[in-house]
């Protein structure tokens, strides 16, 4: 198994070496088979991130599930902490790590998130998953009131037979690709 800086590199690269259409096209695949889901039909509130170019990308998810009937709440970091705030395209400005933020201040609380999209460098079929190392998913999902279904979103090539792990490391629900 390799060490957790080595399979990030790995995938950078063989996310680099997707075409920008297969990257869209997968990512269009993931999000309609997230449409399709029993926990996203049933979901009020749903908590989205804004994705970084070398991510599954979620722009049009935000836009297309925005002010249709779900309630969207992205994440923005504060120092070491993450706190989702609710979801409005005009209120979008570029904040840590050069990601889309709210500038919205209406806070989502933990236990107001019925579904919550997860991004990850890697990710197990068994849920594990390897972040980028901030360690802000494992902080926020670990709260005790925090309850909601976890869906990883990832591309194939990001999939792996295992992971390193920590016990502190949070597991997703299900991991959901283009596969």
């Amino acid at each position: 198994m390799e060490d957790k800086k080595e399979i990030r590199c790995i995938v950078r690269q063989r996310i680099k070496e997707m075409t920008s259409e297969a990257r869209e096209e997968a990512s269009t695949s993931i999000f309609q088979k997230i449409e399709n889901s029993t926990p996203f039909n049933e979901a009020k509130c749903i908590a989205l991130f804004a994705s970084m170019n070398d991510e599954v990308s979620t722009k049009s998810a935000l836009l297309k599930w925005y002010g249709k009937g779900k309630h969207i709440v992205v994440p923005k970091v504060e120092g070491d902490i993450m706190r989702f705030y609710d979801y409005k395209p005009e209120e979008m400005t570029t904040g840590a790590f050069g990601i889309e933020e709210p500038t919205s201040n209406i806070e989502a609380q933990p236990e107001d998130i019925d579904l919550i999209i997860v991004p990850a460098r890697a990710f197990t079929r068994e849920g594990i998953r390897l972040g980028r190392g901030g360690g802000f998913y494992d902080k926020y999902m670990s709260q005790p009131s925090f309850h909601a279904y976890k869906v990883g979103i990832a591309y194939e090539c990001q999939i792996f037979e295992s992971l390193p792990h920590a016990p502190h490391d949070i597991a997703v629900d299900t991991v959901i690709s283009e596969k």
